[in-house]
């Protein structure tokens, strides 16, 4: 078999594979966002809220939980920001709420979580099933 014949085809089985599992991660990646919205928009259904600011890295955190590789279900959540734009201050409604800790998360019992909260502590806390 000529060489360039022989490199040409190993090179395109090695694309090939490479397309193909690209493919397959893409599929069980977006499964796997589908589950979170259905789960975040759950969160919101319960009556969970979730507190937080932008420049908290706890809260950034928290929001990661729901994220995949190539999607997102942070814009499901049930967030309310608390920081002013210029990080000086609170808005009104978490004031009103009492919120003094990011990430706060507020339930339909009265219960209040603070810190990063897995998603099992959730789905314990609204009945929402785990994605």
């Amino acid at each position: 078999m000529d060489e360039k014949l022989k490199w040409g085809i190993i090179t395109i089985i090695i694309i090939s594979v490479i397309a193909g599992g690209f493919f397959v991660l893409q599929n069980i990646q977006h499964a796997k966002a589908v589950k979170l919205q259905q789960f975040a928009t759950c969160l919101k259904d319960s009556g969970a809220v979730f507190y937080g600011a932008f420049w908290c890295s706890h809260c950034q955190n928290q929001k990661a939980m729901f994220n995949t590789l190539f999607e997102s279900a942070v814009d499901k959540l049930p967030y309310i920001e608390c920081s002013t734009p210029d990080t000086n201050g609170q808005l009104e409604i978490c004031k009103t709420e009492k919120i003094d800790t990011y990430p706060t998360w507020k339930f339909a019992d009265g219960s209040v979580e603070t810190g990063e909260v897995s998603l099992q502590k959730l789905s314990q806390k609204t009945n929402c099933p785990l994605p």
